[in-house]
């Protein structure tokens, strides 16, 4: 695709959207409560979204803020968010960030890049999808969907999801940075999958260059 194709890209992607189910962090970032979107990111990784959705449930409804969260021992995390993907390494992390939200910013999630990076188990997409989605700032969050989609679309041309993010700085119009994430994820689960995408459905075919498809359905 050209870059001048991302404005028909985001376009037709708004109107798909609505047919998705959304992802459980985009859901839980309506309330506009950033330590439940912080949480619930940690939760995230390497975890399927459905199992996320009833882990975070759970944790939530123990505990849905720093200070009561910081109470609980670590195996009633771990018994809480079972079956996610590392259950126990993020029980001890969600305690930890709970520790340090306390102790170091008075209970409140930061909302500054660098400030989140410092938190345990906290990497570039959890830290991009709390400024986004929790505060409403500008940033650009990206997984393994929106890495995988972005080069498929030949938009960039990168080999981490890390170097497609500052690719995405240097080109996307930063009217859609917080947007990009949902849009992406949701097309990533639905139709434009890991292994053999759903090309016969997709309403991008006309500008995808599908770079690196080797089977599609």
């Amino acid at each position: 695709m050209k870059d001048s194709d991302i404005h028909d890209v985001v376009k037709i992607l708004r109107e798909e959207y609505q047919k998705w189910n959304l992802p459980i962090v985009t859901e839980i970032s309506k309330k506009r409560d950033s330590f439940k979107v912080l949480i619930s990111t940690v939760i995230s990784l390497r975890t399927k979204d459905d199992v996320t959705r009833e882990a975070a449930m759970r944790l939530f409804q123990i505990a849905d803020n720093p200070y009561d969260m910081a109470k609980l021992d670590p195996g009633v995390v771990e018994r809480a968010i079972y079956p996610a993907g590392f259950y126990r390494t993020k029980a001890r992390n969600i305690l930890r960030i709970c520790k340090i939200l306390i102790d170091e910013h008075d209970g409140r999630v930061p909302d500054e890049l660098d400030a989140l990076l410092k938190l345990p188990g906290v990497g570039r997409k959890t830290a991009n999808l709390v400024l986004t989605l929790g505060y409403g700032k500008p940033g650009i969050c990206v997984d393994t969907h929106v890495h995988r989609v972005s080069n498929r679309l030949g938009y960039v041309q990168t080999r981490t999801p890390e170097e497609t993010e500052f690719a995405l700085r240097g080109k996307l119009p930063e009217v859609y940075w917080i947007e990009y994430n949902d849009l992406l994820v949701s097309f990533g689960q639905n139709i434009c999958t890991p292994v053999s995408p759903f090309c016969s459905r997709c309403v991008l075919i006309h500008l995808c260059r599908r770079v690196g498809v080797v089977r599609n359905r």
